[in-house]
């Protein structure tokens, strides 16, 4: 049930309020929530669990097969609990592509040599329209925020 009330068209699920607290959201002048992220991830590299039914459970695999994209994105620094940016990824019902669209999500388990598989990412904000922006960011990962 957690909502941000200033933002409404940004859906919030698998995220502590604690935590959100903590994440360093700011207000951008142009009024888009900033967050901070660790990488910003293309739509096209997103692999196992599009089409997913729901985000509110399992994960979204971030493909990590093609090098050169690999090294573009910075994919190789990924740890668990970063918080990643899904570019042009829907997951308010479901998961799949969506042009202007942004998922916010935090990294749950590693890299993986099947096809499609790769770092897997919960959801904890998405949004279907560009109100989120993502803000590259040194140490944006959960243990970082919660002093773990």
């Amino acid at each position: 049930g957690l909502r941000l009330l200033d933002f409404p068209m940004i859906k919030v699920m698998n995220l502590d309020p604690d935590l959100l607290g903590k994440m360093g959201l700011k207000v951008a002048d142009d009024g888009v929530l900033e967050v901070p992220v660790a990488v910003q991830v293309p739509a096209y590299l997103m692999g196992s669990g599009l089409g997913s039914v729901t985000a509110y459970r399992g994960d979204y695999d971030i493909s990590t097969h093609d090098q050169a994209a690999y090294e573009a994105y910075n994919l190789g620094k990924l740890r668990f609990g970063d918080i990643v940016a899904l570019m042009d990824c829907d997951t308010t019902y479901g998961r799949g592509y969506l042009a202007g669209a942004v998922t916010i999500g935090v990294v749950v388990h590693s890299n993986c040599v099947l096809s499609g598989h790769g770092p897997g990412v919960s959801t904890l904000l998405t949004c279907k329209e560009a109100t989120i922006r993502p803000v590259l960011a040194e140490r944006a990962n959960i243990a970082d925020y919660l002093g773990v």
